[in-house]
């Protein structure tokens, strides 16, 4: 089968960065069903392992946490899905990735595809989802007020693929009011289409802005980018006893800051219920269901911005080179293997 991969780290702009290969179609086992890859979207998750992550003596590193496929085989005790299914989810990260034409997954992760989108507008979602839906609604639990402070949540960076989502789910399931950062006109403008209820810049300094929006301290702060350069300002921001959860990976993190405020700290990586085959690692397959339903209620949208085809090495090279630059705004997609 045709796939993507690589056997030495390193920066994208190597011409061995990203290579298209030949490996082995694999074969289902347990809860495992193999999906016939239609579409992949790329996450920063994609460039992290890339520069810093060996694959094993011999072997080839494939990528990859969002698809889109169709089911062609299942394992013996797989229960949920049948051959023809169409889905999508984000994989795991100690297994290899989807950038192969043929992909296996624990059905458990693994989400009926929304009918009312293209595989490429789907495959968008995944990754992005799960993680803005477990911070918002597991881990800062937004639905549970916080005693005096405003109902808002401050999410940074809400023009990325996660921000992107999260502000979509606020704004559908919640009645909490969403404020958003973003620096640039054209970002600024994509929250807003998103359904921010005010749009502030990262780039100057946030306490500030949202001091002056005159709604009150924040109960919740959600920070996809860059905390460490954002710390100071959120802890001046949030209310007492608020919440704050965080998904990048600054080298250190001093919350000192919070314990006059008992502000609680939450980290996500949506990667943890696959990982450690969690009691409730079926959750991700549910909440997926959701989130489908919603795309095809019409109450949330694709954060898909830009679609390449085919899915090759060059084309993921170019999806790597415009995470990395830190410019984009939703998400990049490839879409279509060549036969």
């Amino acid at each position: 089968m045709k796939a993507i991969g690589y056997k030495a780290p390193g920066a994208i702009e190597r011409h061995d960065a990203l290579q298209d290969i030949e490996l082995p179609r694999p074969v289902p086992a347990n809860r495992d069903i193999l999906v016939e890859v239609k579409a992949i979207s790329v996450n920063p998750v994609d460039t992290k392992v890339r520069k810093g992550a060996s694959p094993e003596a011999g072997q080839w590193k494939v990528l990859g946490w969002d698809a889109v496929g169709t089911v062609v085989e299942t394992g013996p005790a797989a229960k949920d899905f049948k051959i023809g299914d169409e889905v999508f989810y984000a994989g795991s990260l100690i297994r290899p990735g989807a950038n192969s034409q043929f992909h296996l997954v624990d059905e458990r992760i693994v989400g009926f595809k929304p009918k009312s989108v293209s595989d490429a507008q789907a495959a968008a979602l995944p990754l992005t989802a799960i993680t803005a839906w477990e911070m918002l609604f597991d881990r800062l639990d937004i639905r549970k007020s916080v005693p005096g402070a405003a109902n808002a949540i401050v999410i940074i960076g809400g023009a990325g693929g996660v921000g992107s989502i999260a502000i979509q789910l606020a704004r559908a399931l919640t009645g909490v009011t969403v404020i958003a950062t973003a620096s640039r006109p054209e970002t600024q403008d994509w929250v807003k289409t998103l359904g921010a209820h005010h749009v502030i810049d990262h780039s100057k300094p946030i306490s500030e802005q949202v001091a002056a929006l005159g709604i009150g301290a924040p109960a919740f702060v959600f920070s996809t980018t860059e905390t460490h350069r954002h710390l100071k300002e959120i802890i001046e921001l949030i209310a007492p006893q608020g919440r704050f959860g965080l998904i990048d990976d600054p080298e250190s993190l001093d919350v000192l800051g919070f314990k006059r405020k008992a502000v609680s700290t939450h980290w996500e990586l949506m990667f943890t219920r696959s990982i450690f085959e969690t009691a409730d690692m079926a959750e991700q397959g549910r909440l997926l269901n959701e989130v489908s339903r919603l795309i095809d209620e019409g109450k949330i949208r694709t954060t898909a911005t830009e679609i390449l085809s085919p899915i090759n090495a060059a084309n993921l090279r170019k999806a790597h080179a415009a995470i990395e630059s830190g410019r984009t705004k939703g998400k990049v997609v490839l879409e279509g293997f060549l036969t």
